[in-house]
Parts: C-alpha cells; structure tokens; sequence
C-alpha cells in the first residue's frame, strides 16, 4: 500500500490496494491507519455490493442501520440516497455517525455508486488533531465532562427530518433513543485523547444549564470547523472512503440540486467509549 496524506487538515489517500480483494494484513494496516488518520480514501475501485461486506466484514462487525433503507438483496448495505426532486439530503451538517448509541460505531465504509456532475462533497473534521489543539488547562477540564447524545431529535416522529422531504424514508421511527459519553475519550485503538462532541447529535453537557452547555459547545464546534482539522473530499466514480467515527464528524454537502446522488453505506460496530483521564 502507498500512504499520502489527503491534506493538512485530516485524511489520508491509499493506493496500491485492491478492496475487493483484502488480506489479513492489508485490513489489521488499514485499521491502523483509520486511528491515525480519521479517515483513508480510495479511487478507481470496483466493489460490488458483496465485496463490499467482505471488505466490512475484514474490517469489524457489520451494524444493520434502523432508519436508513436498506440495499435490495443486500440489508447489511444502507443506501444514502438522495432523488432529484428532493431538495433535502442525509447527512448535511457536521455530525459522528451512531454517537447516540450506548457503544456508538466504530466506522462506515462508503462506497460511490451514482454521482451528480458538480458538487457532492464529504467533508471531514479530525477531532484527534483538533483536540490537541486545546490548550492542556482547557483539556482537563473538559476530560472532567459528560455529554448527552440523542438521535430523537432527528429521526423521532416530530424530529428534524419529519419536517422535509425525506420524512417518508428517515422520520418517525420508534427505535431513536440517547446515552452518554465522555467530552474527551481515550482512542480504544491508538489511545489518543479525542474530542467527542458533535453538532448533530450532543444535546447538551450533564450538570450544567442550557445556555452554559450551549455556550461552550459552540465555542468547541467553531474550533473544529477549521482548515487545521478538516478536509473536503471529492467523489469520483470507483472512489471509497472509510472513517473512524470515534475520531472524526463528516458533512455531506448539498449543492448539486435537480441530479440524483447514490451511495451504499456499511456500518461497523464499535465498543464502549472510556474517559481519557488528563
């Protein structure tokens, strides 16, 4: 495999690899990489949808999606799609996929299937890199915080999605819930200390008021969303990315209205989330 850093902010490209064919070795080195990176990108491949859960089965454990649709003949596979008359897309703001579960997910392999001719973007945010950017007093003090994740909000019968044009496919689902998680975690795989707070899906800090927690979190958002820590990621027919959602947000952009845009989407699942203590 050849490594090259997709930019500064976070990333990383891989080639020399064939997806559909990985080994042992190649999938314990990818592994590696996800908790080095964030997130590794892939061009010119052909993944059928099969190959694609062989890949994922390499990888981790395969986690079924309950609000996405599934892939036909494939329901480990979640199609991530979005129709040409729709204006609304999945995914369009800053957010860590599964964080609102008791062991949220250790990653998503995303492949490219059908692709608007401009716009389309993934961006991605390192919060490992962005959580060494704090200052060590500011750290501790967040390494002393738990946060409130939830998906209710969002898939829940009066959530976000149940007011736009994807209410149909993604709203009203009876299976949303909420845990919680330490502000500053220890990388089960690196050890790293990593920021793991979201847009998304945070509802606010335990032990403290609405305004307080809404306050610092956006001062924490706003520190992310910065070149130091982000990148954008530019589909191409053949192109995979794979991340760690205990280390990075995504944000798939919205900017190619009228044209129809297709991936399939697998899920794998990760493990409780510990304190990192500073």
């Amino acid at each position: 495999m050849h490594i090259e850093p997709y930019s500064k902010g976070c990333g990383a490209v891989v080639s020399n690899i064939d997806l559909a064919h990985v080994s042992a070795d190649e999938a314990q080195e990818l592994k590696k990489l996800l908790a080095e990176y964030g997130v590794l990108f892939f061009r010119a491949q052909q993944l059928s949808e099969s190959a694609h859960i062989d890949l994922a089965n390499a990888l981790g454990e395969i986690v079924h999606n309950k609000f996405f649709k599934p892939v036909p003949k494939f329901p480990s596979i979640a199609e991530v799609r979005k129709e040409a008359k729709q204006e609304m897309n999945i995914g369009g703001g800053w957010h860590t996929d599964h964080s609102y579960d008791v062991e949220p997910a250790l990653g998503s392999i995303l492949v490219a299937r059908e692709l608007p001719s401009n716009g389309g973007n993934t961006r991605f945010a390192h919060l490992g890199r962005a959580c060494a950017g704090l200052s060590v007093g500011f750290r501790k003090m967040l390494s002393q915080l738990t946060a409130v994740h939830s998906n209710e909000h969002i898939y829940g019968p009066n959530g976000f999605y149940s007011q736009t044009d994807l209410a149909e496919v993604l709203s009203g689902s009876s299976e949303v819930g909420s845990a919680t998680h330490p502000v500053i975690i220890r990388h089960p795989v690196s050890g790293a200390e990593v920021l793991y707070v979201n847009p998304g899906h945070v509802l606010g800090i335990e032990g403290w008021n609405k305004a307080e927690a809404s306050a610092l979190l956006e001062y924490l958002y706003q520190f992310v969303d910065q070149a130091d820590y982000t990148c954008s990621f530019n589909w191409e027919p053949g192109s995979i990315a794979i991340w760690d959602n205990r280390m990075t947000w995504h944000f798939a952009d919205n900017d190619y209205q009228g044209e129809r845009r297709l991936m399939h989407r697998i899920t794998l699942a990760g493990e409780p989330l510990e304190a990192m203590e500073l």
